[in-house]
């Protein structure tokens, strides 16, 4: 078999994201044939290399993709591994699928359309900005947000030092708007607020491109169609 890029590997045998993939191997969790790998950008033979993730072989057989969506509830954290607070995780509400892992993030305190999968091309394809797929979010204020400030959020603000790609925003009423992004740094809208005199009470994401939360409830999930699926991973 054609030799194939280790992060690549390693995401399409639902190990995590490609990205997520790429961190593994640069903290050492790696090893190709006994070796640790810190490198990316190393090839393996799937049909003759040995590759194991924290001393755990990965699986010959192709991984059966799952892709679902959850309605996330608010203090519920996206990540695999309890923090500190021992806040409750996502993955629990979502039982009986295997290893599956969050695409992208949704902080604690915010709500809403997060997407689950072993699928790291997936995963890639949703995440990585040069995609460009938008998020649409219901966000609510503490203070009156003013019109100054959606026209800043319109034109990009600068973040952490990095001017932020301009946003599509719709004003719902005095202390909510809409506002739809194609990036996903961390914490990027309530920063955003935050540039402008205010801050977030509530976030909640409605859309991932296409793919609309709709009414399914809190803490509720479904499996994706295959169309859903196919529209998600299309480039455009």
């Amino acid at each position: 078999m054609e030799k194939v890029r280790l992060q690549k590997y390693l995401a399409s045998k639902g190990v995590a994201s490609r990205r997520k993939c790429e961190e593994y191997i640069a903290n050492g969790l790696v090893k190709v044939n006994g070796e640790v790998i810190t490198v990316p950008g190393v090839k393996v033979d799937p049909d003759i290399d040995k590759v194991e993730v924290n001393d755990e072989a990965v699986s010959e057989e192709k991984a059966k993709y799952v892709y679902i969506m959850l309605n996330k509830p608010r203090g519920y954290i996206t990540s695999l591994k309890q923090d500190d607070s021992s806040s409750p995780l996502v993955v629990d509400l979502v039982k009986g699928f295997g290893r599956i892992y969050p695409v992208g993030r949704l902080d604690k305190d915010s709500s809403g359309l997060l997407l689950l999968t072993n699928d790291g091309d997936f995963a890639y394809k949703l995440t990585h900005p040069s995609f460009e797929k938008e998020k649409e979010y219901i966000v609510s204020a503490n203070e009156r947000i003013s019109s100054v400030g959606i026209d800043k959020f319109k034109k990009g603000v600068k973040i952490d030092g990095v001017m932020t790609a301009p946003a599509k925003v719709r004003r719902i009423d005095d202390f909510t708007i809409s506002m739809t992004i194609i990036e996903g740094r961390n914490r990027q809208i309530r920063k955003m607020m935050q540039k402008v005199g205010n801050s977030v009470k509530t976030l909640h994401r409605i859309r991932v491109k296409d793919l609309l939360l709709g009414n399914l409830k809190s803490g509720s999930f479904r499996q994706l169609t295959a169309e859903e699926v196919l529209k998600l991973k299309n480039e455009k």
